[in-house]
Parts: C-alpha cells; sequence; structure tokens
C-alpha cells in the first residue's frame, strides 16, 4: 500500500497592510517634520525669552501662544507692547501680519475635510511651515496626514518652547546673536524647492513674488512685503492659469 506523498505547504506571500503602510507613511513624515518642529521650538524660546526680559509678565507670552499662535504677529505685537504701544495697537499688527493666512488656508481647505470641528481646529493649525509640507506631500491622503501631524506637533513644540523661554528670562533672548533667526527660512526654502523645481509657472510666480517683496521691503513694516508677494503671485499666475487651460 502506498503511503500517502507529503506535501509541504507553501506559505502565503506575506502582505502589506493598509494599516502597517500608513504607520509607515506616518512615521517617515514625523521624520521630516521633526526638522520643523526644532525650529518653531528655538524660535519659541526666544520669543518667550525675549517677552518677559522686555518686562511683559510670564502668562503674556504663554497666553498669547495658545490662543493667537503666530509667531511673525506674536513677536510684532510684542514689539508694540514693548515700546508703549497699547493692545490695541498691538492686535492690530497682528492682525495685519497674519492676513497671509487667509490664502493658506484657501489652499489647504479641501485638505481638511467637512467636518466643522476639523476645519475649526486645522484653521488654527494654518501656519507657512504646516502649509508647505503638506502641500509639499504627493496625494492628498498624505497631505492630510502631513498637515494634521506637522501641524498638531509644531503646536506643542512652539507652546513648550514659549514657556521655556519665559521661565529662562533674558538669557536667550536675542536670535540674531545665534543666528537662530535664519532658522524658519532655511526649513521653508527646502520645503518649497522640490515645486520649484518641478513646475516653470511656480517659478515665474515665485520671481514675480520675490521681486515684489524685495522692491517694498525698504519702505514698509515686517510683514507687508510678504503680503505684496502673495497679491503679485495671483495677479500674475491668473493670466497663465488661463493660458495653460486654454492650451
Amino acid at each position: 500500500m502506498r503511503s500517502p506523498q507529503r506535501t509541504t505547504p507553501i506559505s502565503p506571500t506575506p502582505s502589506i497592510s493598509p494599516a502597517s503602510s500608513g504607520m509607515s507613511g506616518d512615521r517617515s513624515l514625523v521624520r521630516d517634520a521633526s526638522l520643523v518642529w526644532l525650529a518653531s521650538g528655538i524660535v519659541g524660546v526666544s520669543f518667550g525669552a525675549v517677552s518677559v526680559a522686555g518686562g511683559l509678565p510670564l502668562w503674556v507670552p504663554v497666553l498669547m501662544s495658545v490662543l493667537v499662535y503666530a509667531g511673525s504677529a506674536q513677536f510684532s505685537a510684542v514689539g508694540v507692547l514693548l515700546a508703549g504701544g497699547g493692545p490695541v495697537a498691538a492686535a492690530a499688527t497682528g492682525l495685519l501680519l497674519n492676513t497671509r493666512t487667509a490664502a493658506f488656508g484657501l489652499a489647504v481647505a479641501e485638505i481638511l475635510g467637512t467636518g466643522r470641528a476639523a476645519r475649526f481646529l486645522g484653521a488654527h493649525l494654518v501656519t507657512d511651515e504646516t502649509v508647505a509640507f503638506a502641500l509639499a506631500q504627493s496625494d492628498p491622503v498624505r497631505q492630510r496626514r502631513a498637515f494634521w501631524i506637522s501641524g498638531l506637533g509644531l503646536f506643542a513644540v512652539w507652546n513648550i518652547g514659549v514657556l521655556a523661554g519665559a521661565l529662562a528670562g533674558s538669557a536667550l533672548g536675542d536670535t540674531a546673536r545665534y543666528g537662530l533667526d535664519a532658522a524658519f527660512p532655511a526649513v521653508l526654502v527646502a520645503l518649497v524647492l522640490p515645486a520649484l523645481r518641478a513646475d516653470a509657472a511656480v517659478r515665474r510666480c515665485a520671481l514675480v513674488g520675490a521681486a515684489l517683496a524685495l522692491a517694498v521691503t525698504p519702505a514698509v513694516p515686517a510683514g507687508v512685503p510678504v503680503l505684496v508677494a502673495l497679491a503679485g503671485l495671483f495677479l500674475h499666475r491668473g493670466p497663465a492659469a488661463r493660458k495653460e487651460a486654454s492650451a
């Protein structure tokens, strides 16, 4: 009687589940965003130290960072306060500098989703760095993850840095002394370079915006050149987009 032939079971080829793929993608986003978080924390320490060293109570920069959460606007508002200006003048300065985030909000509106809670929280997390990091991703799903990962991390690190700087007092107050004022521009340049290399229309718009910003910088307050550059970018991009659509 023949004994039954023994066969070796073939193990199925392991498949990568969407969950594991998502976790791997999230880890890569965290790794990439960590550079922005580091820069944010350093500048946050400086903001807290500048505010307290100038004579403001510790709670002012801490509460401002939680409720306002706008680096350049916060620096400008505190500068007005320390120069003797009132709260109204400080708030007006901050609002002027932060109007550019309206355009950023439009750019990421679809990324945030349709839920009210997501849009409300997402609007608070809209910054130059978060928007640039999200839009640099290759597909909508990764863009959404990038926005929330970078935005929540940036908010946490910024506020921790501000608190640490406020507690440290005036020891780290001067960012220019250590070259820390160049941290954010350097990170932003690294984020937008891929888009500039890939699209000639984007390069043209960026050059127009940069030229306008440089032209008005000597004559207007800090932050206004960004608004002028945005206006020039939209004016230049409009005809270019229509031309591409008709081609």
